[in-house]
C-alpha cells in the first residue's frame, strides 16, 4: 500500500489515542508529576542545557556536593539506577503498564582496555538478567562502548592498521561475538545501536556479520538505521536483500537519529556534504517509508520502531490493522526512552502493541554525558518539550494539582 494512502487521521484504530493522560501517567505519583513538570520546564530552556554540562562538570571536579541533587532529579527521571539491581523498581513499574524494559548500560567515551572489558561484562550481565524474563524483551549495546572510537574511525575509512591495532581489533571482534553469542544461547534479542556517520560503516559491517551468524535459526541481533541520513532507507532495503541471499532474518531498529548537531558541525569542519537530510519532512518521509517497508516484509524482518513521533506511531499502528497483523506480533516493537513520551508507550501498550522503553543505568558521574546529550537533543526537536509539558499540565489539572 502506498504511503500517501495512509496519511489520513485515525480511521482504522479509533480506540488508540495519545492524549489519554490517565493511561499515560497511571501509577505515577503526584510527586513524580510535579518533578517532571519542573524538569521539562528547565530542559526546554536552551540556555540552561548549553551551560549546564560545563558547570556540572566543574562542580563535580572541585568536589561540590551536587551528585545527590543530580541523582534525585534528572538522573531519577531518565535512568533506572546506578546498577541493574536498582533498575528493578522501574522494570516493575513499566511492567504494571504492560511496557517492557531495555536495560542500557549508558557509559560513553571510554578509551582503556580494562574499561572496555568491564563494559562488555556488564552488557553480558544485562543479557543474563533478561534471560527468561518477559519483562525485559530486548537488550542493547554500543560498539564504541567496547572499542576505541579512533580505531572505529580508521576501520570506517579502510585505513591500514598497525600490528597493535590489528591485535586490538581482534579483541573488539571477540567482545562483540561474545555478547551476541551469549544473547543467542540465552534466547535474548540484542540491538546494536547506531552512532556517528564516520564510524557507522564499520559498525554496519560488524552487525551484518553477527546477524549472519546468529539470525539464521531465530531473530537475535538487530542493527540500527538512522533515517535522518540520506542513504539509510536504501541501506535498509539492500541489507534486506542481502539477508535473503545469506539466509538470515534481518533485525532492524529504526530511529530518526541522535547526532544531528555533531554531524552538521563535522561536515562544515571537514568541508563535505552533510549526510543528514536537509529538512525534517525528508527525514519523516524516509522514516515512515522504512517502517512500512519492514511491515510489508514482516515475516523476514523483525523491527523496533524507536520513535517519539506520534504520527509515525499512529501510521504503524494503523497499517498493522489494515494488514490484519496482530498487535502482539513478535517481529514488531515500539520503543521510547524512559521518562519521555509516556503517552505513546502506555497507550500503545494498553492497546495490545509490543512496547519497550530504554532504561539507562550506570554510575551517576559516568552517565552524565548521556543525560546531557539527551537533554540537548530534546531541545532541538521542534515541539517535543512543548508536547511533554502540555501532557503533564493536562494530568496536573486532571489530578487537581497546584
Amino acid at each position: 500500500m502506498a504511503l500517501t494512502s495512509l496519511k489520513h487521521k485515525t480511521d482504522v484504530n479509533k480506540s488508540l489515542s495519545f492524549d489519554d493522560t490517565e493511561i499515560s501517567f497511571r501509577g505515577k505519583s503526584n510527586a513524580y508529576i510535579n518533578r517532571a513538570y519542573w524538569l521539562f520546564k528547565i530542559i526546554s530552556n536552551n540556555f540552561l542545557t548549553k551551560v549546564g554540562p560545563p558547570i556540572t562538570e566543574l562542580a563535580l571536579k572541585i568536589g561540590l556536593p551536587i551528585k545527590s541533587l543530580i541523582k534525585a532529579t534528572i538522573f531519577k527521571h531518565f535512568c533506572g539506577g546506578e546498577t541493574i539491581e536498582e533498575c528493578e523498581a522501574t522494570v516493575i513499574a513499566l511492567d504494571n503498564g504492560k511496557v517492557g524494559s531495555i536495560l542500557d548500560y549508558s557509559i560513553e567515551g571510554a578509551e582503556r582496555e580494562d574499561v572496555f572489558d568491564h563494559t562488555c561484562a556488564e552488557i553480558i550481565k544485562t543479557i543474563n538478567r533478561a534471560k527468561g524474563d518477559v519483562r525485559i524483551p530486548l537488550t542493547v549495546f554500543k560498539v564504541s562502548g567496547i572499542s576505541r572510537f579512533c580505531l572505529l574511525e580508521k576501520l570506517n575509512r579502510s585505513a591500514v592498521l598497525s600490528a597493535s591495532e590489528e591485535a586490538e581489533l581482534i579483541k573488539i571482534n571477540n567482545r562483540v561475538n561474545l555478547i551476541c553469542e551469549t544473547a543467542f544461547k540465552a534466547g535474548v534479542q540484542i540491538m546494536i545501536d547506531a552512532e556517528e556517520s564516520w564510524i557507522q560503516n564499520a559498525i554496519d559491517t560488524i552487525a551484518k556479520k553477527m546477524m549472519g551468524l546468529y539470525n539464521c535459526e531465530k531473530l537475535t541481533v538487530y542493527n540500527t538505521y538512522q533515517l535522518y541520513r540520506k542513504d539509510k532507507l536504501k541501506s535498509l532495503k539492500e541489507d534486506f536483500l542481502y539477508s535473503i541471499s545469506e539466509g538470515f532474518t534481518l533485525g532492524a531498529k529504526l530511529v530518526r537519529g541522535a547526532y544531528m548537531e555533531k554531524e552538521g558541525k563535522r561536515a562544515l569542519e571537514y568541508n563535505y556534504a552533510s549526510p543528514i537530510h536537509l529538512s525534517k519532512k525528508e527525514t519523516d518521509d524516509d522514516y515512515n517509508a522504512a517502517i512500512l517497508f519492514c511491515l510489508e516484509n514482516v515475516e523476514r524482518i523483525g523491527f523496533v520502531a524507536g520513535t517519539h513521533n506520534e504520527e509515525s506511531c499512529l501510521l504503524l499502528a494503523e497499517f498493522m490493522d489494515q494488514k490484519a497483523i496482530t498487535h502482539s506480533n513478535p517481529h514488531v516493537y515500539f520503543s521510547q526512552l524512559m521518562g519521555m513520551s509516556d503517552n505513546l508507550s502506555f497507550n500503545l501498550a494498553d492497546a495490545g502493541y509490543n512496547v519497550a522503553k530504554y532504561v539507562p543505568y550506570g554510575p551517576v558521574k559516568e552517565v552524565l554525558p548521556y543525560l546531557f546529550r539527551r537533554a540537548q537533543e530534546n531541545t532541538s526537536i521542534s515541539g517535543m518539550m512543548g508536547r511533554e509539558l502540555s501532557l503533564i499540565v493536562s494530568e496536573k489539572k486532571r489530578r487537581k494539582l497546584n
